[in-house]
């Protein structure tokens, strides 16, 4: 398939991390981009200068029903959610509202508009503690927690529109997310994330680093996750819009890619390739298990290259946690809202 001309695309949480940069990958593809982020997580200075935003929640289905009327969106990039998992333990009720509920508005508001094409940017951890690795699309789905649950409650709704409403979807489930572009880093308020607390840990806030566990059934006893680099996050979100393109039989019905990096990073490789970027040891305790933590954790991708042609680009820790490092030297205070 031939990319098209011009999209014009909203972006839900395009203020946010993982939202800003494939907004900024969206533009440089020639596209046209409205952010709707109601700032909760976001930065405002995140989103480019000349992008209009929009700070209203994409629960809200009469003001987004508006929106995508009136700037005659064909695609929307669904990249806005909440996703602490042990807030989402603690507090159903809020992810529940804003997953499930904030996502059928969404679906509702499209419907509404007219707006056939949606990619949503999902997550691995709809798979739960998987039978085997590297996990396949086509593997169960037990979620272990609540933000996993909400994230695979909503694609089935996707599928669902689909059927009734020919809805063309995309769902991308992936693991960690990390790095930097020269723009854009990682500013996360609270930080739960293994490579920024490693490099907070590396700039000497909040004392030493703790791993949870040394004593998994792993080469080196800690933990194995799967990373992405959050410009080949990017470069999916653009393909998989592209794929939602009316005819395109890709997403006849609604489409499922994992994403990642092909092999897995433990824990001890994380902490060894941030000590060789930062160019000193990184102080680091060991703690114990946390509960509910797999030992292994890696997503096949065989099916995003051979559906959607997209491969990981970035895939070593050190180009990961470089670029993190070199955006965090050159924004110390994050973005400064």
């Amino acid at each position: 398939m031939h990319p098209e001309a011009s999209m014009r695309v909203l972006v839900t949480g395009g203020a946010g991390y993982v939202g800003a940069v494939s907004v900024d990958a969206l533009l440089a593809a020639g596209h046209d981009v409205v952010v709707l982020d109601d700032l909760s997580t976001g930065h405002r200075s995140a989103v480019p200068d000349g992008v209009r935003l929009e700070t209203v929640s994409f629960g809200d289905e009469a003001a987004v029903t508006a929106l995508l009327t009136s700037a005659r969106i064909d695609a929307i990039l669904h990249c806005a959610a909440r996703s602490l998992v042990a807030e989402s333990v603690r507090e159903p009720s809020r992810y529940y509202r804003a997953n499930v509920a904030g996502g059928i508005a969404l679906l509702e508001a499209a419907r509404q508009a007219g707006v056939g094409r949606i990619v949503f940017s999902s997550t691995a951890a709809v798979y739960g503690v998987p039978d085997s690795t590297p996990i396949e699309e086509d593997a169960p789905l037990r979620p272990i927690n609540t933000y996993g649950e909400t994230k695979r409650t909503f694609e089935a709704a996707m599928a669902a529109y689909g059927i009734a409403y020919g809805l063309h979807s995309v769902s991308l489930r992936y693991f960690n997310v990390a790095g930097a572009t020269e723009r854009l880093g990682e500013v996360h308020d609270p930080e739960t994330h293994l490579i920024p607390n490693v490099l907070t840990a590396a700039e000497g806030h909040g004392g030493p680093l703790m791993l949870f566990g040394e004593d998994y059934p792993t080469p080196d006893g800690t933990c194995v996750r799967d990373y992405i680099h959050v410009s080949d996050l990017a470069d999916a979100h653009l393909l998989a819009l592209e794929a939602t393109a009316p005819g395109d039989e890709r997403t006849a019905q609604a489409l499922v890619c994992n994403l990642g990096s092909g092999g897995g990073f433990s824990v001890r490789e994380v902490l060894r390739a941030a000590e060789s970027v930062v160019g000193r040891p990184i102080p680091h305790t060991i703690g114990p298990r946390r509960a509910g933590d797999p030992p292994i954790l890696v997503a096949s991708a065989t099916r995003a290259e051979s559906v959607l042609g997209w491969r990981a680009r970035h895939s070593s820790l050190e180009e990961m946690i470089g670029s993190a490092w070199e955006w965090r030297q050159r924004h110390p205070t994050g973005y400064g809202d």
